[in-house]
């Protein structure tokens, strides 16, 4: 039964993806809000005002950043044939033994079998300008609700937390749903802002040190963009970082200094991951790694790049609930 039932919420996750997600995005970008809300409330400013202006700041500070990087992502898409046309020979040159190992495993099977290689048929798409009119739509719309559902949550989720309590029958059950929630809310809140201005700085130290090495300041910042987003996921997101440093290395830089820019990121991450976060977070938040590699596969191939992005949030969730629950701590000593 568990493991029917296990199924069973794994295929209706990916199956509602489409309604998951935008509710998971929104309640994620509300924690980071959250704490911007309270302190505007100290300083007597409502909290629909609050919760407006924090959302009209978000939208403003995205869209000033994506105005900055639209011209060297769109530049940068133009000359990735060329340049990586002419990184082919460097390639070639690294891959010649795996190439080779490849070939004589082919003769070798084509000698033991003696059958040869079916031909292969190859279909593409002829509807590609179709396909772009019907999915961006649907991508504004989705845009459009996680905004409008961060925006409600940072508002009425007081309210709502509130209401729901008030259906449970039992006090003891009432008070342990409370400090679940208010542990959940402030822990994950702080741990989700913390670790976003830590991203933020770490893609900004790396921009500034691809500008130092000489690139442009535009393309500078879509790497260290690229960085800081690529952060959220850790493990997985730093090695696909590291690999298209090397790639934009090779094509930017000649000689020992191609490897400076993947040289420079994984001293970041290193000194984030192993030193900085660490000290700022303490130990209350840290996970097994293990545990870690394994929710990122998960939600990985459940909900894509979203997937990366929310599953450390959901996991320390799912830690925090646990700890707060009668015998269920040993439970959350296991995911740490």
């Amino acid at each position: 039964m568990v493991v029917l039932a296990t199924i069973a919420v794994g295929a209706v996750l990916w199956l509602a993806q489409g309604l998951i997600l935008p509710v998971l995005l929104s309640m994620f970008f509300a924690l980071i809000g959250n704490p911007i809300i309270r302190v505007l409330r100290r300083l007597w400013i409502p909290r629909f005002l609050g919760a407006l202006l924090v959302i009209v700041g978000g939208l403003f500070l995205a869209g000033a950043l994506g105005n900055q990087l639209v011209e060297p992502a769109g530049e940068w898409m133009k000359q990735a044939p060329k340049e990586l046309k002419e990184l082919a020979p460097k390639l070639r040159a690294m891959t010649k033994p795996v190439q080779e190992a490849n070939r004589a495993a082919e003769s070798f099977a084509r000698a033991a079998g003696g059958e040869s290689r079916p031909p292969q048929i190859v279909f593409t798409e002829v509807n590609e300008p179709y396909k772009a009119l019907t999915t961006t739509p649907r991508m504004l719309a989705s845009v459009l609700a996680v905004v409008l559902l961060t925006f409600f949550f940072m508002v009425y989720g007081e309210n709502l937390q509130r209401n729901a309590i008030a259906l449970l029958h039992s006090r003891q059950q009432k008070k342990l749903t409370v400090e679940i929630l208010q542990s959940i809310e402030d822990e994950l809140s702080r741990y989700v802002l913390t670790i976003s201005v830590i991203n933020v700085i770490v893609g900004l130290v790396f921009a500034g040190a691809l500008q130092y090495l000489g690139l442009s300041l535009p393309e500078a910042l879509l790497w260290g963009t690229m960085a800081a987003l690529l952060n959220y996921a850790p493990y997985v997101g730093p090695l696909i970082g590291i690999a298209v440093m090397l790639l934009i290395g090779m094509t930017e830089f000649d000689g020992a200094k191609a490897l400076l820019p993947a040289g420079i990121y994984l001293l970041l991450h290193t000194l984030e991951g192993q030193l900085v976060t660490p000290i700022v977070l303490g130990r209350r938040m840290r996970l097994s790694p293990l545990v870690l590699i394994l929710g990122l596969m998960v939600f990985g191939s459940l909900w894509g790049i979203i997937g990366l992005l929310l599953a450390v949030p959901l996991l320390v969730c799912v830690k925090l609930i646990l700890e707060r629950t009668e015998g269920m701590d040993g439970w959350a000593r296991l995911l740490e």
